[in-house]
């Protein structure tokens, strides 16, 4: 793929082409165009675009069969195709990836956003944000302004549209304003909760998405003894907690309890890993292609000095994690801090830094901080596990991320 790369839209509408090309055009794209459905596929082949933009509702070959077309086409097996269409429903998505689309967008577009969305197609990526990072409780004020104080929520949105999202913490609420400014009509999403302490479910009643009729949504995680997933999120809103029950809600959800084990979502692998927490809580491995995520929240690592050491767990949890793109881990305390918390759940910086480094990660997510934590010893921290990855001449990066930031991985 050259530097600068070649996008070509075929729409019958010519002034969307005008309007998109204004949108995509910059250094490093070119534009080409046809406003004829018919006649594009001599020039789509000769061009070979590093991505092509179809409407779904043309006159002569619609979007579909052109799709098609192209996908007959060998010397165009590196070409991705975008569907951007004014058709909202959810059986014309899926059929634009049955006959080999790799992006689907509605229209309107949104003009800020169209061409990061589109890049992020072309180059296969997963966009990775942070609506929430802190542990425990919501720490709003002067002091935690830097990287937020909402408690832990992540979502994963893949190049096909797919949406997981990770635990629901008051971080949550932040995503569910940024879904509905987006108008999108509809969302399909999968839900991972790690565990059921309250912050890392109690704003999920608060995830307006639930309430839209025509959304659908999966919520999984770990069952507690007899009691399941679906029993533990009603329980939370059974109107002594809050005033509105799950069956208020409007979307159709489906509930599933996970152990320890694998499974697969739209070819995307899922992992599962039992965490050193009370009670019952998971770790999450995503692999996509040739990359993967790791969410590993609420987990102590007890030193090698400590009577509680378990060699086995943590070669365990090293392999799990191994040579992941990004690690997503409980950096709850200091290394002074943690002295005064043993066995409360989490772990101390320098003991994930070890854990990353022995891994082979290649960056490192803090995340889950304490609420008495302000940012400067946030950021004090983060310096913390700097040191000690240069004094271990390691290659993982360690990242600090700040509430609503995107990472592509």
């Amino acid at each position: 793929m050259s530097d600068k790369r070649t996008y070509f839209i075929v729409d019958d509408d010519r002034v969307f082409i005008k309007l998109l090309t204004k949108f995509l055009s910059s250094e490093s794209v070119a534009i080409v165009s046809s406003t004829t459905s018919s006649d594009a596929l001599k020039e789509i082949i000769r061009k070979q675009p590093d991505c092509l933009i179809l409407d779904i509702m043309m006159p002569g070959i619609d979007g579909f069969d052109l799709c098609k077309q192209v996908r007959a086409e060998a010397n165009l097996n590196n070409t991705k195709i975008v569907m951007v269409s004014g058709k909202a429903y959810e059986i014309d998505r899926k059929r634009a990836f049955d006959v080999g689309a790799d992006g689907y967008i509605v229209k309107p577009i949104q003009p800020e956003k169209i061409a990061d969305q589109i890049r992020r197609i072309v180059d296969d990526r997963i966009e990775m944000t942070f609506w929430g990072v802190r542990g425990t409780l919501p720490v709003p004020g002067a002091e935690s302004i830097r990287y937020g104080g909402n408690t832990s929520c992540v979502s994963l949105e893949f190049p096909k549209g797919g949406l997981f999202i990770f635990d629901a913490g008051t971080g949550i609420k932040s995503l569910s304003d940024h879904l509905e400014g987006e108008n999108r009509h509809q969302v399909e999403a999968k839900i991972f909760i790690s565990h059921p302490h309250w912050d890392h479910i109690n704003a999920l009643p608060f995830f307006t998405p639930l309430y839209r009729q025509g959304n659908v949504f999966e919520i999984m995680g770990p069952a507690h003894g007899d009691i399941s997933i679906r029993e533990l999120i009603a329980g939370q809103m059974d109107g002594v907690y809050f005033p509105i029950e799950i069956k208020e809600f409007g979307a159709t959800v489906a509930f599933k309890d996970l152990k320890e084990g694998a499974f697969s979502i739209d070819g995307i692998q899922v992992q599962t890993i039992l965490l050193n927490h009370p009670g019952h809580c998971l770790g999450y491995r995503i692999d996509y292609k040739d990359r993967s995520i790791c969410y590993i929240t609420d987990n102590e690592l007890f030193p090698k000095t400590s009577r509680f050491y378990n060699s086995a767990y943590i070669k365990k949890l090293t392999d799990f994690i191994l040579e992941t793109d990004a690690l997503i881990a409980d950096c709850t305390y200091a290394e002074e801090e943690y002295t005064n918390r043993i066995r409360w759940g989490h772990s101390a910086t320098t003991e994930v830094v070890r854990l990353a480094h022995k891994a082979k990660v290649d960056n490192l997510y803090m995340f889950h901080h304490d609420p008495g934590q302000t940012d400067t010893t946030i950021e004090a921290k983060g310096q913390q596990a700097q040191s000690l990855l240069t004094e271990l001449k390691s290659t993982t990066r360690c990242i600090i991320p700040k509430e609503k930031e995107h990472f592509m991985v």
